[in-house]
């Protein structure tokens, strides 16, 4: 499987495709909405190489479900400013894209056997909007999410994203954001901090049985132990980095992207499955 490291190969490599690639970014902080960052920078470069797609279809670690998947049928999702302790600035900020109904609603019908459900109340919370600003800065092209089942091993979220791709041939970009390693317990606030040997180890085992396709190691807990543990105390930022996994088949290369780790224990590392 090819491997790029930067933005300008992955331009190039992104041809007119019948298939959207698919997308996982590493969101981290919501700071990153609103400030000149490394990986705002590298979000807008990627918004700019992407095909534009009829739809975005978000699975953000920050929607989480227990026994259903919740599908976003709203016409116009809201802004979620789910956080707290941030400047004004941050709480003022808005993503006035409109939904896409009819669509979401042949998702619930597409998950079915994933006890998917209509949700009318949920709209965008900031794994979503705070990179969507970034890749269409306009609004303009209709998105909605859909809920992750913390109630379901990490197998069923790599089964999600196969039953998703489909998509994928009708033009619809598949967005996961989340963050490959996550343990706000472990942050160090340092400008100097350096990423912990687990952070760092578990990262790398992540980049390796992605490139290799094996994404069942990705989804064994026993087999990952208590490095797993240390990288995810919670699993719903690990989650989204499979549904995209399972949205990928052998026909698609891979391209890393913003590969560093963010205070020690947040890695930034996103991806790009695209048609060869």
């Amino acid at each position: 499987m090819l491997k790029t490291r930067t933005l300008d190969d992955l331009k190039s490599l992104l041809a007119p495709s019948d298939r959207m690639p698919i997308v996982f970014l590493g969101h981290g902080s919501p700071m990153n909405a609103i400030e000149d960052t490394a990986y705002s920078r590298a979000w807008s470069k990627l918004g700019q190489s992407l095909p534009r797609p009829k739809a975005i279809l978000v699975v953000s670690a920050h929607w989480m479900t227990r026994g259903t998947t919740l599908v976003d049928v709203s016409a116009m999702p809201k802004t979620i400013h789910d956080f707290y302790g941030f400047p004004d600035a941050l709480f003022a900020q808005q993503y006035p894209a409109s939904g896409d109904p009819a669509l979401a609603r042949e998702v619930v019908t597409l998950l079915a056997s994933h006890h998917s459900a209509e949700d009318d109340t949920w709209g965008l919370d900031h794994g979503a909007w705070t990179i969507l600003k970034f890749l269409y800065p306009d609004a303009d092209v209709p998105v909605f999410q859909v809920s992750i089942d913390m109630g379901r091993g990490l197998e069923h979220q790599i089964e999600i994203g196969r039953t998703l791709s489909e998509l994928r041939d009708r033009g619809v970009l598949i967005l996961g954001s989340g963050n490959v390693v996550h343990n706000l317990r472990a942050l160090q606030w340092s400008p100097k901090a350096k990423p912990h040997d687990w952070a760092l180890e578990f990262d790398a085992i992540f980049e390796n049985r992605l490139t290799d396709r094996d994404f069942g190691a990705l989804a064994d807990r026993k087999g990952l132990g208590s490095l797993l543990q240390m990288a995810h105390p919670s699993l719903d930022h690990y989650m989204p980095t499979l549904t995209i996994a399972g949205a990928s088949d052998d026909r698609d290369d891979l391209t890393f992207m913003t590969d560093t780790i963010d205070m020690g224990s947040i890695s930034m590392r996103s991806f790009v499955f695209h048609a060869r």
